[in-house]
């Protein structure tokens, strides 16, 4: 199917476009909704992520040789997470948890000279693993867009790589270079968190799938992930500066 220019699509073809693409709204809200805290709710996703889709509409240019379901995917789901961010529905306690964690983990990790075991993260809070596994139950949900987001206070990661320079060859290598530095990180996790990390971004998997697949409870598969992605955070952290300049 052929898409009009921005400036040569009708009032009709708008309309038409928007109602063609809800589906994939609706689709990438249930993915994001099964992921955050039970208060948050479907339709308010939703309606964030209609937003995005008309947003693209509007700002869709086929010249660029890109899709319009694929350029749609990018500003819904960046739409849906901003206003996440906007609610600020994670407690400063579990923010201020999250950060501890993260510093156990660089500690750890200093003195080790490698990734540290979940015991040796726990032991560097000064908690017991049951303690420690509590603290990554709690953490459930904090995470939504963290392997956008490196360093805790700070912009988005994938924000540097801007809508109209997508294309040019800095933005090109920083997005390499960032995703390489993903795939050096999740190589250096401990096999169990690896395999969880993976299996939910890259084959987006549920909890309960991932379970299913490694033999463990969706609850642990919950832990494992929050301390993934923590991990992930404190490598990005280290190597990734969270501003660039531009």
């Amino acid at each position: 199917m052929s898409y009009s220019t921005t400036l040569e699509t009708s009032t009709e073809e708008r309309e038409r476009l928007i109602l063609e693409h809800l589906p994939q709204v609706r689709l990438i809200a249930r993915r994001i909704h099964e992921r955050v805290p039970e208060n948050v709710i479907l339709d308010d996703l939703i309606s964030a992520g209609v937003v995005g889709l008309i947003a693209a509409i509007d700002r869709f240019d086929p010249r660029h040789n890109v899709k319009l379901k694929t350029y749609a995917e990018y500003k819904i789901r960046g739409a849906i997470l901003d206003s996440l961010r906007g609610l600020d529905w994670a407690p400063r306690q579990k923010r201020r948890m999250a950060r501890q964690v993260q510093a156990a983990i660089l500690a750890a990790s200093h003195k080790l000279h490698r990734e540290p075991t979940e015991e040796e993260i726990a032991g560097e809070l000064e908690i017991n693993l049951v303690e420690y596994h509590e603290w990554l139950a709690d953490l459930q949900g904090l995470n939504i867009g963290t392997l956008e987001y490196a360093g805790g206070e700070g912009p988005d990661v994938l924000s540097y790589v801007a809508d109209d320079e997508a294309k040019l060859p800095s933005r090109l290598f920083e997005r390499a270079e960032l995703e390489k530095l993903l795939a050096e990180a999740i190589e250096q996790m401990p096999q169990i968190d690896r395999t969880v990390i993976s299996l939910y971004f890259r084959e987006e998997l549920t909890l309960r799938e991932i379970g299913e697949v490694v033999h463990l409870h969706p609850s642990r598969i919950s832990q494992l992930k929050s301390q993934a992605i923590l991990r992930l955070r404190v490598y990005m952290a280290k190597r990734w500066p969270t501003e660039r300049g531009i």
